[in-house]
């Protein structure tokens, strides 16, 4: 396994002596080079408290990236959360970090935001950081003369973990404040750059293909790759991406903010398998349990949970990330997502898993979004139920659904009940909030 010896921040610096006016960030009106950047990081650094928890609002601004790597210049341990954190939840997690004795090596506090309870911050070390560019860079391709715009939250590891290998190599940003403005991410995709990249959340992608298919596929011969994750990405749409960038590597990542990334795959490769997220990467392990759950070992690990050690022995152990994640490994050394333990719904003895109920109807026209859910049934116990958006001009027709599913599907996955929605709930991360149809099951 590489031997990791230096820091995100001592690229930048390196960067900044030997080629100080390559271009490192472009966001809105300002191109700031390497040497200016870190100009403003020494400077900032200067100002920062040292050897301590400094927390933070993100922003997709340059003064995100320069306050990020200035606590790490100084010494101290970046601690960002959303951009819209009330201020009483701001001052309780600051101050609940006061104090905090962490690991020597610890970079970085990233908080995950679950459905209910109460956030988990997870602690990612310096190590963690280089071991993740370094997967990013062996198993995507990332090259010096790259251009990767960055469109989601910068506290969240989706977006962040992109900075790492692209500062590490001395390639440009360009930072997007979200998709709301599609004409902006399209002007960013204009760039006079030999290669651009990005990341997209499974619900930016399908709202891309509603909204923008057929101006992305201007594209087709200048996106070098793109990237998915955070949740699964509905095999209709991996396909139409495929058809739209027949050229450009699409990849689907298995990463988590306590796990780093451990494997990709890039499924415009004639395959496009459902499911599949590549083999390990270089700084990572993968292992199967016997219970058939994903187990995840290398550099790219969590060092723990942030003053909860009772927590952290839930899912750490012997330096082993234990996950809640069904899968297999190929006959090729793939892994093989499956789904995840908590949501599989027994249905009359048969286990069925929502996503492949999902995916199977977001290959309908008509079905614009949508999720399985179980509900009480007087004599199989569970029952399915699909909720679903439709596409403008569509009214709910549970019949021609049902009979499409039949054609997609075997008998028992086919949903018993259907019900038309506004909307469908999601995690700040695309994912689909099972979590909330849950709790309004049992209210």
């Amino acid at each position: 396994m590489p031997q990791i010896t230096m820091k995100l921040e001592d690229y930048l610096r390196q960067h900044a002596e030997e080629t100080p006016d390559r271009i490192a960030v472009i966001c809105g009106d300002e191109t700031v080079s390497y040497a200016t950047l870190f100009q403003r990081v020494q400077a900032r650094a200067a100002t920062m408290p040292q050897g301590e928890v400094v927390v933070f609002r993100s922003s997709h601004t340059i003064d995100f990236l320069v306050t990020y790597f200035a606590i790490h210049l100084a010494g101290s341990v970046a601690a960002p959360l959303e951009h819209d954190t009330p201020e009483p939840l701001f001052q309780e997690i600051s101050a609940s970090l006061v104090g905090s004795t962490l690991p020597a090596d610890s970079a970085d506090i990233h908080y995950t935001t679950g459905t209910t309870g109460r956030s988990k911050g997870v602690i990612i070390s310096h190590r963690t950081i280089i071991a993740d560019a370094e997967n990013l860079i062996a198993g995507q391709g990332f090259s010096r003369d790259l251009l990767f715009i960055i469109n989601g939250p910068l506290n969240h590891l989706g977006s962040l973990s992109k900075i790492f290998p692209v500062v590490m190599l001395g390639a440009t940003l360009y930072i997007l404040d979200g998709m709301r403005d599609l004409n902006a991410f399209f002007r960013a995709l204009d760039y006079p750059a030999p290669k651009i990249a990005t990341f997209f959340v499974p619900a930016t992608i399908r709202m891309l293909l509603q909204f923008g298919a057929e101006r992305l596929a201007t594209y087709a011969d200048k996106i070098d790759f793109i990237e998915s994750g955070a949740a699964p990405l509905a095999h209709a749409d991996m396909l139409r991406l495929c058809e739209l960038l027949p050229h450009t590597r699409l990849y689907n990542t298995y990463a988590s903010t306590e796990t780093g990334i451990i494997a990709t795959y890039n499924f415009n490769d004639g395959c496009c398998l459902q499911g599949c997220l590549g083999r390990p990467l270089p700084h990572s392990r993968i292992v199967i349990t016997d219970e058939g759950l994903i187990a995840c070992q290398g550099d790219t690990l969590m060092t723990g949970y942030v003053n909860d050690p009772e927590l952290t022995a839930t899912i750490l152990r012997d330096d082993t990330i234990y996950t809640s994640d069904i899968g297999h490994i190929d006959d090729e050394g793939m892994l093989r997502l499956e789904g995840r333990q908590g949501d599989v719904i027994n249905v009359g003895g048969y286990k069925v898993a929502p996503t492949e109920v999902e995916d199977a109807a977001l290959s309908l026209p008509e079905v614009k979004d949508c999720i399985c859910i179980s509900v009480a049934h007087p004599v199989m116990g569970q029952a399915l139920k699909l909720l679903v958006v439709l596409a403008d001009g569509h009214s709910l027709n549970k019949r021609q659904i049902a009979l499409a599913l039949k054609d997609r599907l075997e008998t028992y996955k086919v949903p018993q009940l259907y019900e038309q929605v506004e909307t469908i709930q999601r995690t700040y991360n695309g994912k689909l909030n099972r979590k909330y149809y849950f709790f309004m099951k049992e209210s």
